[in-house]
């Protein structure tokens, strides 16, 4: 409302000032009075601040970077072309071709110009590149400190990272885009029984973080162009990304790849989790429940309660028991840590590591969570 009342008052006063100028012509005393050129001045007034408005309103979405940068580029442009103007007055005094009528004034029009121009076009084309700390406005595309941290919609609905923020070792703030948030919904609402409840448990999630005092989330409302909003959205979501200096949250392999390709950073829930799983060396003795066969001949499969794989040589006549291994290597991947192991007899269970499966079933993540 505030905005339609500013416009208001800007048309009003341009034409006001044109009117103003045009009251001299009603007089009788001037030669050139004439009744039709008030007239006229007021319909180029109005006309005037209603294109000025038009073009306001044509344009709603403004970047104070760019406004910044204009002033910024014409500034330091004229600048130059002042101390150029200097030079070219001396040349002027030494060369009489430069002499002639109005060349002088014109050249240096045309090169202020011309530098104002290139300066501008150069600070807004390499404003993510070139530090400047201008008031209210910094241009850095390497930016220290808090950056914020910008959620996937699979994140949201893994629910481990609410987990994560009660830790109190994330301090930066959390960013949700709209479009992660109806994509959310658009889960919640499924038709498909298990894909609405894993929508209504990101809904759940989203919930203990907006009401968690240890972490400040903001549902962002645009941030994009018109382009990138036409985006599917695992590339607006690298383009928010982008534009706000942030990092992506997420489980998705995929989604992760595509940012290391795009040059975005990404922290993946999976590898922190990796990360935090006790180290297993080749050599150690652990007790595993085999559960099921391995792909390979004689394999059998088993977890460890933090939901390590463990590939057992020999152990597909042993499925249903809890047999004693010896570790022979380890894989560490983005989906997870698998320990490929071979049965230990001789292992007795005091030497063995506390690390063994609970006794029925096992679950186990080896995957990422499929995006709905």
């Amino acid at each position: 409302m505030l905005l339609y009342l500013i416009r208001v008052a800007f048309a009003a006063m341009i034409t006001a000032t044109f009117v103003q100028y045009a009251s001299a012509y009603l007089d009788p005393a001037r030669p050139d009075a004439s009744p039709a050129i008030p007239w006229l001045l007021f319909v180029a007034g109005l006309g005037l601040s209603a294109g000025m408005i038009a073009i306001d309103w044509a344009a709603p979405r403004k970047s104070l970077h760019a406004i910044a940068g204009i002033f910024f580029g014409l500034a330091v442009g004229y600048l130059i072309s002042f101390g150029l103007s200097l030079v070219l007055t001396q040349f002027g005094d030494v060369f009489a071709w430069l002499q002639a009528p109005g060349l002088l004034p014109t050249a240096k029009l045309v090169m202020g110009l011309i530098i104002c121009y290139l300066c501008v076009s150069f600070i807004l084309q390499t404003k993510d590149d070139i530090r400047f700390v201008i008031p209210y406005v910094e241009f850095a595309k390497q930016i220290k400190g808090q950056r914020p941290l910008i959620l996937d919609t699979s994140v949201i609905i893994d629910g481990r990272i609410a987990d994560i923020i009660e830790t109190r070792i994330i301090d930066q703030r959390l960013v949700v885009p709209r479009f992660v948030l109806n994509e959310l919904q658009a889960v919640a609402d499924s038709s498909d029984k298990l894909k609405r409840n894993r929508g209504r448990r990101g809904l759940d999630v989203l919930n203990k973080l907006q009401t968690s005092p240890h972490v400040d989330i903001e549902i962002m409302e645009g941030g994009l162009t018109k382009s990138e909003m036409a985006e599917p959205v695992d590339q607006k979501l690298l383009s928010l990304a982008k534009h706000l200096n942030g990092r992506v949250v997420t489980n998705d392999y995929n989604l992760n790849k595509v940012a290391q390709v795009r040059g975005v950073e990404v922290i993946n829930i999976n590898d922190l989790a990796n990360a935090l799983k006790p180290v297993v060396l080749p050599g150690e003795h652990l007790e595993v429940r085999i559960l099921r066969p391995g792909q390979e001949m004689g394999q059998g499969v088993g977890y460890l309660e933090d939901g390590t794989m463990v590939v057992v040589e020999g152990g597909r006549d042993r499925i249903g028991d809890a047999v004693a291994i010896a570790v022979t290597s380890s894989l560490q991947t983005s989906a997870g840590r698998m320990v490929f192991g071979r049965i230990d007899e001789a292992a007795s269970p005091p030497a063995m590591a506390q690390r063994s499966a609970p006794r029925g079933e096992a679950a186990a993540r080896t995957s990422d969570p499929a995006r709905s």
